[in-house]
């Protein structure tokens, strides 16, 4: 079964923008540095049409293929900084909790 592609309206327009930021980026840079298509291709292990759905900011192309090609053409610091430690690292000893309101008089109250 074919792989179901993406409809680029249903993503939010941040996420949108960035794609096609990220897109034009390898697009430039491939150019400036006198990269190929095919050779590209073949550092990244992609077909050349998903390169050329990649530079368009395509969202039906995965998040590791873009990623990949901005850190193979050296531009991942710039255009995917990492996050802060403390965005992501688990809270010891802290569980949310269900409002009395959403615990109500729900059967599943007592499942959490």
């Amino acid at each position: 079964m074919p792989k179901k592609l993406s409809n680029a309206d249903m993503w939010p327009t941040l996420v949108q923008e960035r794609l096609v930021e990220w897109g034009r980026c390898v697009n430039v840079q491939r150019l400036q540095q006198r990269i190929t298509a095919a050779d590209l291709c073949r550092r990244l292990g992609i077909s050349e049409a998903t390169l050329r759905r990649l530079e368009r900011g395509d969202p039906g192309v995965g998040a590791g293929a873009y990623l990949n090609a901005l850190l193979t053409l050296g531009m991942a610091d710039e255009a995917t900084p990492a996050l802060k430690p403390e965005l992501w690292r688990k809270a010891p000893g802290r569980r949310v909790r269900p409002t009395r309101q959403e615990q109500g008089a729900t059967a599943d109250a007592d499942y959490f």
